[in-house]
């Protein structure tokens, strides 16, 4: 008998040490030039890669349960749905021209897309650039704006839109799920709509605070919305009624935000500057600026929010940061330049948010 309760102990504890592993998970990214690669959590190694079928994959979302992985592949107009039990597209769906950012939400996908798309970064305010820009755009007549087309997974299709404003670059939801807060950053606004109806309910003007607005984010707690503004440099507070608070100085060009899963640090990722900054999400006091690699926009802490992993295009790699000590401990080589980064389990990051 004793023996028979030794062999059971032992085979639970093996059980239990499987789903342990089982439960670190995987790190997706997006490489703008590839597919996906798929990152073991583990080992903290790329262990494959995923053929999304279509050029130019930028955002990504999972869904909560972990079976779906939706993709938006930018040449193409469609989100890729990728079955993560296999690694293989069951479906893409056709969004729009140059769908770029992507949130899941329950059975919903929500993708934001540019119809009147030009290729490549808008140039720097006050350039040569800028104004052959504005008068080309003068010589057309205004600009077709932004969507963000809404798709039933289950269904397969796009079943509505929201018209947001001129290039929208990030997506949030309120607390509550009933809001959609999205960043434009051709016309430097933040444009909040009605999920269920798509009603464009405020917009607050960026200009007067830094413009170009990229990251959005909202804190754990429902109470405080943080966006970034690129050629400010910069990050705007904003309260749930989405009055403007104050503005942080930042090092130059902030893109991707997000709050740890407490609500007490706020991160924030820089571009020109090679840094993720830590904030005090109390004080708004710098913590810590951390080194980190080229052109670094989106990132994404660990499901066990331990580490912080950061999506670096021009370097070619994944910067993995120490949650606690705020020190870089590795980086992981992932070609064609990675741009965004989700996990499952899900974790809070620039382009997800963890699961209570």
């Amino acid at each position: 008998m004793n023996f028979r309760i030794k062999i059971i102990t032992a085979a639970i504890s093996l059980l239990a040490a499987g789903s342990t592993l089982a439960d670190t998970g995987k790190a997706y990214v997006t490489s703008q030039d590839g597919g996906v690669t798929i990152i073991d959590l583990e080992s903290m190694s790329a262990t494959g890669t995923i053929d999304v079928k279509g050029e130019g994959p930028r955002g990504l979302g999972i869904t909560d349960d972990g079976k779906f992985l939706i993709v938006a592949t930018r040449e193409n107009g469609s989100i890729s749905v990728v079955d993560t039990a296999t690694n293989e597209v069951v479906k893409q769906i056709p969004v729009g021209k140059n769908p770029e950012f992507v949130r899941v939400k329950g059975n919903l996908a929500f993708v934001s897309y540019e119809p009147s798309a030009k290729a490549g970064p808008p140039p720097t305010p006050g350039s040569e650039a800028a104004k052959e820009t504005d008068k080309a755009d003068d010589d057309s007549g205004p600009k077709e704006l932004a969507r963000i087309g809404i798709i039933d997974l289950k269904q397969g299709k796009k079943i509505r839109e929201i018209i947001g404003g001129p290039e929208t670059e990030g997506v949030e939801f309120s607390k509550d799920g009933k809001l959609l807060v999205i960043t434009n950053e051709a016309d430097n606004t933040i444009t909040v709509h009605n999920i269920k109806t798509g009603k464009l309910i405020k917009t607050i003007k960026t200009h007067d605070y830094g413009d170009r607005p990229r990251g959005i984010k909202v804190s754990p707690d429902g109470k405080t919305y943080i966006a970034t503004l690129e050629f400010g440099n910069k990050f705007m507070v904003m309260n749930r009624n989405f009055k403007v608070l104050r503005t942080v100085d930042t090092g130059q060009t902030p893109y991707g935000v997000s709050f740890d899963k407490t609500g007490k640090r706020i991160f924030i990722a820089e571009n020109k500057a090679k840094l993720l900054e830590v904030y005090d999400a109390k004080t708004y006091e710098k913590i810590k600026e951390i080194p980190t690699a080229n052109r670094c926009w989106h990132f994404s802490f660990t499901p066990d929010d331990k580490q912080i992993m950061l999506a670096c295009g021009k370097s070619d790699a994944i910067v993995v940061i120490d949650a606690e000590t705020l020190e870089p401990t590795k980086q992981i080589e992932i070609k064609q330049a990675p741009w965004g980064l989700v996990t499952f389990p899900k974790a809070m990051g620039s382009l997800d948010t963890k699961l209570k």
